[in-house]
């Protein structure tokens, strides 16, 4: 594991996600869960999430597309509050499952379109 990234990785993780949510995820890892967790918060957030070339808020725009039409509901849901928190408006998630109806299907981004209206109404936007 290389420390400095996975630091990075974890820092940017507690400011999307929330401290208390990496703590949970980090710290009280179980031995089945921890390598997992370490991985991904090295790689997923450390390596992707820290690089430069695109913005938090392209990220998680990019991000809803994709969840969306992989039908990863419950990542879909923890990715439209990282949304929120990365300056997404209510008017741009929405253009998300309208742009994903044409290329993925109305199926697909109808799901989505669910999953992220129940986010917005509970973060109260």
């Amino acid at each position: 594991m290389d420390n400095h990234i996975f630091n990075k990785g974890r820092k940017i993780r507690e400011e999307l996600l929330g401290e208390d949510y990496v703590r949970k995820a980090l710290d009280e890892a179980s031995d089945f869960d921890r390598d997992f967790q370490e991985y991904i918060t090295e790689c997923g957030w450390g390596r992707i999430w820290g690089r430069d070339g695109l913005t938090r808020k392209q990220r998680s725009l990019l991000n809803l597309g994709m969840l969306t039409c992989m039908g990863r509901l419950p990542e879909l849901e923890l990715h439209v509050r990282v949304a929120l928190r990365n300056g997404l408006t209510k008017e741009e998630i929405k253009e998300v499952f309208i742009h994903v109806a044409g290329y993925c299907g109305i199926p697909a981004a109808l799901e989505g379109q669910k999953v992220a209206r129940d986010v917005i109404e509970k973060a109260g936007v």
